[in-house]
């Protein structure tokens, strides 16, 4: 399928974020937030479905095309927040629905916590609630994520970090495929975004900090709190083969929520890849 999407850029001062777009510019916003390590192009299948509105899809900093943080900076969860703040600041946009996968659901719940004057409706795609751990392994998690981060910055100035290069597009769309629950075609589109040809052969876009370990986690009662506090009607829409953190997510977080709603659909993790015609059709009648 050709999606005729545009390319969009958004000016966040020292940062540069990368999108796609789809449809009238006249029309109300749909804002999409795709998941760690995919890009913009997950929701390439969707936006031709979402008739009426303007769909933009945008690259999170460090992946697809937008900006790498600068080296002294880290991929921490809030300042993807920030980033979101940033964006709506900047385009002086009204409260927006917004439609948000995996890592991009917990952002734009968090998001949506702290400032519910920007957010229309949320609709969460296989993510609900945040990855949490107990107060008592904070200690823990903070040496692991410092030695992580040690171990990739003395690679990165030894140079002795050798990257893998494929030597064909193909044969990086086929390593995604093999630790992925996605189809060739599907994990063709976020290859073909997520990858840059140099002389030695292809090599991810994404930065590598990316895969550092996390320094902190939420405690459980601080990410019940967030979700507490958002006010806006919620919905979940699941893949029956999706994460099994949805799962038990479902029985922590939908209580909490004011306004909620879910449902499942076939599909795995990325099951608006997989079936966008019913993803879409479920997103606008609860945005309609």
């Amino acid at each position: 399928m050709d999606y005729k999407a545009e390319d969009v850029s958004f000016n966040l001062g020292e940062l540069t974020l990368t999108g796609l777009a789809y449809g009238n510019k006249n029309d109300e916003l749909i804002l999409c937030l795709h998941g760690w390590l995919d890009n913009a192009a997950s929701f390439l299948p969707l936006m031709p479905y979402l008739k009426g509105k303007r769909v933009i899809a945008i690259d999170w900093t460090g992946h697809g095309m937008s900006s790498h943080r600068s080296p002294d900076a880290h991929y921490h969860f809030i300042d993807y927040v920030y980033d979101l703040l940033l964006l709506f600041e900047s385009n002086e946009w009204q409260p927006t629905d917004i439609v948000a996968h995996s890592m991009g659901g917990m952002i734009s719940s968090a998001f949506a916590a702290a400032f519910p004057e920007k957010v229309k409706s949320l609709t969460l795609l296989d993510s609900i609630g945040f990855i949490s751990s107990e107060a008592d392994e904070s200690t823990e998690h903070l040496r692991k994520g410092m030695l992580s981060r040690l171990k990739n910055n003395t690679q990165i100035l030894s140079s002795s970090k050798k990257k893998k290069f494929h030597p064909s597009i193909d044969s990086a769309i086929s390593a995604r495929v093999q630790v992925s629950d996605l189809k060739f075609e599907q994990a063709k589109l976020l290859v073909e975004r997520g990858i840059i040809e140099l002389d030695h052969g292809f090599i991810w876009r994404s930065d590598s900090r990316l895969r550092n370990t996390s320094p902190y986690r939420l405690t459980l009662a601080q990410a019940k709190q967030f979700i507490q506090d958002i006010k806006m009607p919620v919905q979940l829409i699941y893949g029956d083969k999706g994460l099994s953190f949805v799962q038990s997510g479902l029985k922590e977080f939908a209580p909490l929520f004011h306004d909620f709603t879910s449902h499942k659909l076939i599909g795995g993790h990325h099951f608006h890849m997989e079936v966008p015609e019913l993803t879409s059709r479920q997103i606008l009648e609860f945005i309609g």
